[in-house]
């Protein structure tokens, strides 16, 4: 297990080499993870995985509610450790947090369409 920096992990960046910074201080702190092997069976795509590729997907990944076994798995994945300042943690968690608000209204969209979906559906098949 080595200890990487964020310089180091933001090269991972891509579908062929995908490394995602999980954790947080409630949690052991920020561990990095090798998912490339994992992105053609990631339950909700490796879009999903892909988009976070070379940063701090702690954040989103708490936020889906993975299960007690995606946890477990995902210490299959582990690499080891981040390496950063307190500075740079704070940063990541800033720039995650307003991410994670920004697109929060393109996933209520959605939403609501797929609510919407399901009622024309349900009232569809009662004719």
């Amino acid at each position: 297990m080595s200890d990487l920096t964020l310089e180091e992990v933001k090269k991972h960046d891509n579908e062929k080499d995908c490394y995602l910074i999980i954790g947080n201080p409630n949690n052991g702190g920020p561990m990095v993870y090798d998912v490339t092997k994992y992105l053609d069976d990631h339950p909700g795509g490796a879009e999903v995985m892909l988009e976070m590729a070379g940063k701090y997907a702690d954040d989103m990944f708490e936020d889906i509610g993975h299960s007690n076994e995606a946890r477990k798995q995902l210490k299959d994945f582990l690499v080891g450790p981040l390496q950063a300042t307190e500075e740079e943690l704070a940063e990541l968690t800033a720039k995650a947090s307003s991410a994670g608000a920004s697109s929060g209204g393109a996933m209520l969209g959605v939403l609501i369409a797929l609510i919407a979906i399901g009622v024309g559906l349900f009232y569809y098949t009662q004719s």
